[in-house]
């Protein structure tokens, strides 16, 4: 799984493969896959992100996280609610975010 995206990234100082990226990089990052520009994350964008990391990442998992994500159920995820996927970047994709 390529991590070279988030390009800042660096492994934690106990040498496990996990790579540390600022919460500010990782929206960065995400925020590249708005490719209407409409300052959000559709279900197809998020899928998109996700495999260009490698992660095999199906409609129903993408259904999933949008679940978690979409707090206010808009159907997207806006930059406020970027802070939900935290969590699966740090257990799904070997991510700590700082």
């Amino acid at each position: 799984m390529s991590r070279a995206i988030f390009g800042g990234g660096s492994k934690t100082k106990n040498g496990s493969n996990k790579r540390q990226v600022s919460s500010e990089e990782f929206k960065k990052w995400l925020m590249k896959f708005d490719h209407n520009g409409d300052g959000r994350i559709s279900r197809n964008e998020l899928r998109d992100a996700m495999r260009s990391c490698g992660v095999r990442f199906t409609w129903w998992r993408c259904g999933r996280v949008m679940g978690e994500a979409d707090v206010d159920g808009s159907g997207y995820i806006d930059e406020d609610e970027i802070n939900y996927l935290f969590r699966f970047a740090k257990e799904k994709l070997g991510f700590e975010i700082l």
